[in-house]
């Protein structure tokens, strides 16, 4: 299905019906919220509240989960600005200039420089979403099961080489990840596993739980421990001046191509694009020692980067099935909570579906803008709620969001699990992505990988003696030799200084 501009106009006119548009206002101003509240990420926020979206048309539900996943990109600067504390780890490199320019006095003009930012990059990665999402489709009919599952091994293997110096980490991580979601019934067979007497686990061990635990708890945790004291900085004229617009604009523009392009791979997070779209930025800058110390290029790019990947991580959920991040990865059980398969015939069985959400990003987008400038003082005030308060209210909607999915307290009880798990992987400095993204795929892995052996009477060489499927398999395998080199590498230097002590 290629593009036209009729099936775009086809989703305005449902993406502007009232219900629809009520519904991606409310998902923009609690995604803002979700995002400028320390402890609550987007993948956790959208995982809390999409049980209670049920009630709601397929339609008005995506429109406000969305909503609610690129008004967190919006939000998640305001902590990182005002009291330097990075809700994610994509707000790192926003934290670095502007909690600089917030003590200096600027924190008006470096939130909203950020909401400036996130508004050009929100929308050029959704005109490329619109050209690219229905390119790829067409590519992805072709696909069978040898093709989807060289295609899912690859994005496991991208995650690992992405893991860099924590390559053994990553690898523990995601081996987490697929053991959780091995647990249940052999999706072929039908047959139990590691399911160890317990009734309760033949029918898997359900994501939601996973997901809140590993974000929401944890990070209540580690806040506990640290015992988080917000102290507020002056937020000043929230206008930025001209010169700051000038000074920031091409660094809008350079991080969005950067965070897009980078975006489409699968595994390839904001929390890495931004790092790249910063160290870009100071490369190019003229005064690079600026960097640091409050520049506000510095803060323009890394949330140009963060909107744009958000966005462009629609085009392989859409076009493929294949979730490029936790907050993706939730969206995706959304979408097959109601019986919508992401993938070439979703374009093709449900372009009013996928034009209405694309249609309403366009016009979120817009409200976010609005949301964002008049409001600034009111978020940034928000922000520096004592963490007492804020941290039991997570508790409370964490149990509730997770209880109201199957109404089992077993899954509150697996919820808290994974958040004590969560919570040592994160001291012990293990990422949390790679087990994320391999709970999710490793069902859709394994039935792809069953279906081609039925195909090939038992032979694995169908993986390599189809076109698409050689090509991801050896771009599989050349990923995981990239994440053994840069290991290899960074042990390098340490061993050299053992050797001359």
């Amino acid at each position: 299905m290629s593009f036209s501009f009729e099936h775009l106009f086809q989703g305005f006119a449902i993406a502007l019906s009232l219900q629809n548009l009520m519904w991606a206002l409310i998902g923009c101003f609690i995604g803002t919220l979700v995002g400028v509240l320390p402890g609550i990420g987007p993948a956790s926020g959208i995982a809390i509240l999409l049980p209670l979206t049920t009630v709601l048309p397929p339609t008005s539900a995506i429109i406000m989960m969305a909503a609610i996943y690129y008004g967190a990109m919006y939000g998640g600067s305001t902590t990182a600005i005002v009291v330097n504390i990075p809700g994610e780890a994509s707000s790192v490199p926003t934290a670095i200039d502007g909690y600089e320019m917030a003590k200096q006095g600027r924190a008006g003009p470096a939130l909203a420089i950020c909401a400036i930012s996130s508004f050009v990059a929100g929308t050029l990665g959704l005109i490329g979403l619109t050209f690219f999402a229905p390119l790829l489709a067409d590519v992805a009919v072709v696909f069978g099961p040898p093709e989807y599952f060289a295609l899912m091994f690859m994005a496991l293997t991208l995650i690992i080489s992405l893991s860099g110096r924590a390559l053994l980490k990553g690898i523990i991580s995601m081996a987490i990840g697929l053991t959780t979601s091995l647990i249940g019934q052999d999706p072929l067979t039908g047959a139990a596993r590691l399911t160890f007497g317990f009734p309760q686990l033949l029918a898997g061990v359900d994501f939601i739980s996973v997901i809140v635990g590993l974000f929401a708890i944890s990070e209540v945790m580690i806040n506990v421990e640290s015992r988080i004291s917000a102290i507020s900085q002056k937020i000043g004229s929230w206008m930025p001046t001209w010169d700051d617009i000038k000074q920031s604009f091409m660094a809008m523009v350079r991080s969005s191509g950067v965070g897009f392009f980078l975006g489409l791979l699968p595994g390839v997070t904001p929390s890495v694009t931004t790092f790249v779209a910063y160290d870009i930025e100071k490369r190019f800058s003229k005064h690079p020692e600026r960097f640091g110390k409050g520049a506000i290029d510095g803060v323009a790019a890394p949330e140009g980067a963060n909107n744009a990947t958000s966005t462009a991580g629609f085009v392989p959920l859409f076009s493929f099935g294949i979730p490029t991040a936790p907050s993706m990865a939730v969206l995706l059980g959304g979408l097959m909570m109601y019986g919508l398969q992401p993938g070439p015939m979703l374009f093709k069985e449900n372009p009013e579906f996928v034009w209405a959400i694309i249609a309403s990003m366009y016009i979120g987008n817009l409200m976010l803008i609005v949301l964002n400038l008049p409001l600034v003082g009111m978020w940034a005030r928000i922000c520096v709620i004592p963490f007492y308060i804020l941290g039991p209210l997570i508790v409370f909607f964490s149990v509730l969001g997770t209880y109201s999915v199957r109404f089992l307290a077993f899954d509150v009880w697996v919820m808290f699990l994974f958040g004590v798990i969560g919570y040592f992987m994160r001291k012990f400095g293990f990422p949390v992505a790679p087990m994320v993204l391999a709970a999710v795929v490793t069902q859709m892995m394994e039935t792809s990988l069953g279906q081609s052996m039925l195909m090939s009477q038992g032979s694995i060489l169908i993986l390599f003696k189809r076109p698409i499927s050689a090509v991801f398999m050896i771009l599989a395998f050349l990923s995981i030799a990239r994440g053994f080199w840069i290991q290899m590498r960074t042990k390098a230097p340490e061993v050299a200084i053992e050797e001359t002590d």
